[in-house]
């Protein structure tokens, strides 16, 4: 007799279905899992058995085979445990005939506990959009799968609960969809920051408008301080992009069991150390990387020049296109990489270029040789070049407040408003996503604004990817002046973030 189990499969961040068909023969008793299995899947069969047998069932002595369809494409992890388990069952008449609109995904110990897996959340959006309208997972996944909607979700604890289940003995009770809680995070706030005006008023431009940005100034001059402050005024996520997020974490392994859904964007931090590989994705398993883990996010690189160069050159396409594709002998792989960069960096090796002390030690070569490893490419795809001076002893010592983060974030999110209701129904969401086509349409310059652009492209050398970055950088400062058209004032202001200078001191 042969059982066809749904169940479910990741590729990349993407679920996809995945059929468990038992066959129980005569022979000599035997146990096999074909379907390009890997090495945690083949497993399954030590840990399926001792589950059967701890959980009071029979296993059968015949010669079982499993295959996971569709068999061409490679199985990996630990959730076919749970389908494996019932189709045997089912097929050995131990269990009644499964519900045609059933799926099962979850990792069994040999106890016949149901453990946690990864990448439940998209899996669950999978099975909702295939059909599936009952969904069983581990108990400690059943919040995440309820944020698919539109299905039962059911969390198991045990192999014992489950057959007690379908066999209508003791029903399951549907996992209650999981809603945000309103839990109070804080978040580092720029009114613990003295003095830098010039720089929070680039950081409120970029997160407006969904800029990249580069800080550039001595040790101690706050640039670290600033750019982890960011996340405090960018807008709240939606709902679609906080669904996205969580699944790539998820398929990450960190999914937060009691929180399961990212209320806050994401802020990636990696080392100077970290390789290509870790930050585009991969691997053997084809993971995400750093770059994907700050989809909708930020990605913060402090001490740019440290890192590789390879590193950085591998963030020049996910850049352009919003997505990463990484290609390996195990597969192609898509992922998306909306993310913000924003880079710290000092002007030299010693880190005192400009200084008003004088104690730079470092040559003009030396100088050049520090700040080369950030390409032309790379620093044309950063639409906000800052300066950070060092602040002045007067600024320490102040005794006013500065202005709260709340007060920045509110201006920042009335311009992504003015953006969203600019670009309805076109895929983008901030003006930094503009395409050329729409920076020609909404970013329109009178006669004076024409001409001041034209002479900072010819006395600057900008390349055809700048001008657009600043026009897109100009239509971000005028939603937040609440202007309609770009106006010579937004325009200059723009402009003067584009000084590539500050990179010779």
């Amino acid at each position: 007799m042969v059982v066809s189990v749904r169940s479910l499969g990741l590729n990349g961040i993407t679920g996809y279905e995945v059929s468990a068909e038992c066959f129980l023969s005569g022979g000599l008793p035997a146990f096999e899992v074909v379907g390009l299995p890997d090495a945690a899947v083949r497993e399954a069969r030590e840990r399926v058995r001792a589950a059967v047998k701890n959980c009071g069932a029979r296993f059968p002595v015949s010669r079982i085979t499993v295959n996971l369809a569709p068999a061409d494409r490679k199985k990996g992890g630990t959730v076919y445990d749970l389908p494996i388990f019932v189709g045997i069952l089912a097929a050995a008449g131990d269990l009644p005939p499964l519900p045609a609109d059933a799926a099962f995904i979850g990792e069994l110990s040999l106890t016949g506990a149901v453990r946690g897996v990864t990448g439940v959340l998209p899996m669950a959006m999978k099975a909702r959009e295939i059909g599936i309208r009952q969904l069983f997972v581990p108990a400690e996944n059943a919040a995440e799968a309820t944020l698919a909607g539109g299905l039962t979700v059911y969390g198991v604890p045990d192999v014992r609960a489950l057959a007690a289940h379908l066999r209508g003995e003791s029903p399951l009770s549907p996992a209650p969809v999981w809603t945000p809680r309103a839990v109070e995070e804080r978040l580092l706030d720029l009114r613990d920051v003295m003095g830098q005006e010039n720089v929070k008023r680039a950081l409120e431009i970029a997160a407006a408008g969904g800029h990249n940005l580069l800080l550039i100034g001595s040790p101690g001059a706050g640039k670290s301080m600033l750019a982890k402050r960011l996340p405090s005024i960018l807008p709240d996520l939606s709902r679609a992009e906080a669904l996205e997020s969580s699944g790539i974490w998820s398929v990450a392994g960190m999914a937060n069991a009691r929180r399961p859904l990212l209320t806050r964007r994401p802020f990636r931090s990696p080392h100077h150390t970290t390789s290509a590989a870790a930050l585009a994705g991969g691997g053997p398993n084809l993971r995400p990387g750093e770059i994907s883990l700050a989809h909708n996010g930020v990605l913060f690189l402090d001490e740019l020049p440290e890192f590789h160069r390879d590193v950085l050159e591998a963030l020049r396409q996910p850049l352009e296109d919003g997505e990463v594709t990484v290609a390996r002998a195990g597969g192609t792989l898509h992922l998306p990489a909306r993310f913000q960069l924003v880079c710290a960096m000092n002007p030299c090796r010693c880190g005192w270029r400009g200084h008003s002390s004088g104690r730079c030690t470092c040559s003009d070569r030396e100088v050049a040789k520090y700040v080369e490893k950030i390409s032309g490419p790379l620093l044309d795809r950063i639409d906000l070049h800052v300066s950070v001076p060092s602040v002045e002893y007067e600024a320490l010592r102040r005794r006013e407040t500065p202005e709260p983060s709340a007060a920045v974030k509110a201006r920042a999110e009335a311009a992504r408003a003015v953006q969203e209701r600019r670009f309805v129904n076109t895929g983008v969401t901030c003006n930094a996503q503009m395409s050329p086509a729409m920076v020609g349409q909404f970013c329109r310059l009178d006669p004076a604004g024409d001409a001041l652009l034209k002479a900072a492209f010819d006395r600057m050398g900008l390349t055809a990817r700048s001008h657009d970055r600043v026009l897109r950088v100009a239509r971000t400062i005028a939603d937040l002046d609440g202007e309609e058209t770009i106006g010579p004032a937004h325009l200059a202001e723009a402009i003067q973030y584009r000084n590539t200078d500050i990179l010779k001191g």
